[in-house]
């Protein structure tokens, strides 16, 4: 990861890395997209993407942006707004909420791609976030995976770059 990874227009590595495993010109949902980078990263590749945060402002980024649709939605505090709707793959990161696991998992399509990565226990020694709440427990991407997804890749490691962090990141793939 470089410095410049949280701007419009990087997507992190491990997103890059395993886009492919999204099946082409399947739909994608970006969960906590902020301000969309990964959204602009799987449109500019010829997906439609659902871009989904709770922050207007944010999302106000992405207006114009061709292939981008919007959805201001609070995750956490109100409904699954993807109720009955599946996606060739879902993109999570930096964000942490444990409830939205199974909604997730329910909204993947068979043969689609589930690609995430956010902070682990251990990161609170480099800063935030630190709340128990908002840091996966070792393994837990596994354990959210295990019996239901095809494990593709799993990192569960510390980070420099763009700061120093404790990370879990995966891609799993729904049986088809």
């Amino acid at each position: 990861m470089s410095s410049d990874h949280h701007d419009f227009t990087t997507p992190s590595p491990w997103v890059e890395r395993w886009a492919d495993r999204v099946p082409e010109g399947g739909r994608v949902l970006d969960i906590a997209c902020g301000r969309g980078r990964h959204a602009r990263y799987f449109a500019a590749r010829g997906h439609e993407v659902e871009a989904v945060d709770r922050d207007p402002l944010k999302l106000a980024t992405l207006e114009g942006v061709s292939g981008v649709t919007t959805r201001c939605a609070d995750l956490e505090g109100g409904p699954w707004p993807f109720e009955g709707e599946r996606f060739a793959g879902i993109i999570v990161v930096n964000y942490l909420h444990r409830p939205l696991f199974l909604r997730i998992l329910e909204s993947l399509s068979p043969g689609g791609a589930l690609i995430y990565e956010t902070f682990e226990t251990g990161n609170e020694r480099y800063g935030r976030p630190s709340n128990p709440d908002f840091l996966l427990q070792p393994g837990e991407l596994l354990e959210v995976a295990r019996g239901r997804l095809r494990v593709v890749a799993y990192e569960d490691l510390f980070v420099s770059d763009p700061k120093p962090a404790m990370v879990q990141r995966i891609c799993a793939v729904s049986p088809t």
